[in-house]
């Protein structure tokens, strides 16, 4: 009996030994001469657009049969379009993978009826880094800290009252206090900064750190614009002593609100797959990201054309992030929807 039970164990060791190669053939017979499809959730020529390319081009050689990538650009509603498609309609063999919009994962938290999906069912991944946002005034603006945006009123341009730069701006106001005054109907970011320059405007609520350096390059370092306040799950390092948010707030409930309204920031530029892809070919596309990511070449590649690759997340860590905030209180979801829908008591 004892001789019969070693062959037993023997003959797993064997299996195991085994079972993790024939695995990882299998994925690269199923990718060898493939074509996967990169959906993007904008429009050509902007970041997100810029960023998926420069994927396309390496990520293929890190997964096993070394598949050809192509982007297909599918905009609309913040992303919603193309984050409903990935979860409805697109192939889950593998042969599709997204990115879209650091919202989108959040929106039917956020009560948003459009998403028509369940964002913990997608696999996650990993994005190239995270985001930080920044309450940004010209240099000729009266508030010179986040402590005179409290005490006086900064004039904010925003795209919309729906707009993203709109509900962080109504948070700020809310979580800390400040003073900001949002005007609407700019057409854009670009048109934003126009009116900053002008002096319509004195700032805006919310850019994006990465956004800024790679559009407007010399802003920070020239003093065209401060800082006053940077928010986000983590402080930018490269933003010296800007104020964190969350340094300024002691009360649990808005520590709990800010966590929640910040979470997509830490989705930075996220990548997934749609829910039911074999497991096998989700730890192949996952391993690949996170190998890519490391990759000299890659890097190169995309610092060269101004995007952020310094602080990667992995799907793992995304899907924990997710996690955490689908686990929020229905109290603090409920203000977060206040707040989204502009009536913030």
């Amino acid at each position: 009996m004892v001789r019969a039970f070693s062959k037993y164990i023997a003959a797993l060791l064997v299996g195991a030994c085994f079972s993790a190669p024939a695995l990882a053939d299998d994925v690269a017979d199923f990718y060898k001469g493939k074509v996967i499809t990169v959906v993007i959730s904008s429009s050509a020529g902007g970041g997100y657009d810029t960023l998926a390319r420069t994927i396309a081009r390496h990520l293929g050689d890190h997964i096993p049969g070394n598949p050809t990538l192509i982007v297909q650009n599918m905009p609309g509603a913040g992303g919603i379009v193309a984050t409903n498609y990935l979860y409805n309609i697109a192939a889950k063999d593998g042969t599709v993978i997204g990115g879209v919009q650091n919202n989108t994962p959040f929106e039917p938290l956020y009560g948003t009826k459009e998403a028509q999906y369940d964002a913990t069912k997608f696999e996650w991944l990993g994005s190239p880094s995270v985001e930080t946002g920044m309450l940004t005034v010209w240099k000729t603006s009266p508030a010179k800290t986040i402590e005179d945006a409290k005490a006086q009123t900064v004039t904010v341009g925003v795209t919309g009252a729906n707009s993203t730069p709109s509900f962080y701006a109504r948070l700020l106001n809310a979580a800390l206090g400040t003073k900001l005054d949002i005007i609407n109907g700019y057409k854009g970011q670009n048109e934003v900064f126009l009116a900053m320059e002008r002096g319509e405007v004195q700032g805006a609520p919310s850019l994006f750190y990465s956004s800024l350096v790679a559009t407007r390059p010399t802003w920070l370092e020239d003093g065209s614009v401060r800082v006053l306040v940077q928010f986000g799950t983590e402080k930018e390092p490269k933003l010296g002593d800007a104020p964190f948010a969350n340094d300024l707030v002691s009360d649990p409930k808005t520590l709990d609100l800010m966590k929640v309204a910040f979470a997509p920031l830490a989705f930075g530029r996220p990548y997934l797959t749609p829910p039911e892809v074999p497991a096998d070919r989700v730890a192949a596309l996952r391993k690949g990201f996170e190998d890519m990511m490391k990759d000299p070449s890659f890097i190169s590649d995309a610092e060269g054309l101004g995007l952020q690759v310094d602080s990667p997340r992995n799907g793992e860590q995304l899907a924990d992030t997710l996690k955490e905030a689908y686990a929020t209180s229905p109290e603090v979801v409920s203000e977060i929807r206040k707040l989204i829908a502009g009536n913030a008591e």
